[in-house]
């Protein structure tokens, strides 16, 4: 007899630091830097709307009250995706 897993795993992705530099994930065991330089959308927000982070697929995460999504290579390597939105 085998035991199935029950719900979502809710924590697949978290924010464990917001900080005046920028914003910590930690996603599947890896720990991910989101500079304000680099994602600026994220500086100026309330800590709620920060933590509220969806991982829409493995390594596909979203904001949904700022309407921001970020895939973890984006995350990784932000100077290969040199286009950014301007923050509001």
């Amino acid at each position: 007899m085998s035991s199935l897993a029950h719900g979502k795993n809710t924590l697949s992705v978290e924010v464990t630091n917001i900080s005046m530099h920028g914003v910590w994930l930690l996603a599947h065991g890896k720990e991910l830097f989101m500079s304000y330089d680099d994602f600026p959308w994220f500086k100026d927000q309330p800590v709620k709307t920060i933590l509220h982070v969806e991982e829409q697929s493995h390594g596909h995460f979203y904001w949904p009250e700022i309407d921001v999504d970020l895939t973890e290579q984006i995350i990784e390597h932000p100077e290969r995706f040199p286009l950014k939105a301007k923050s509001t």
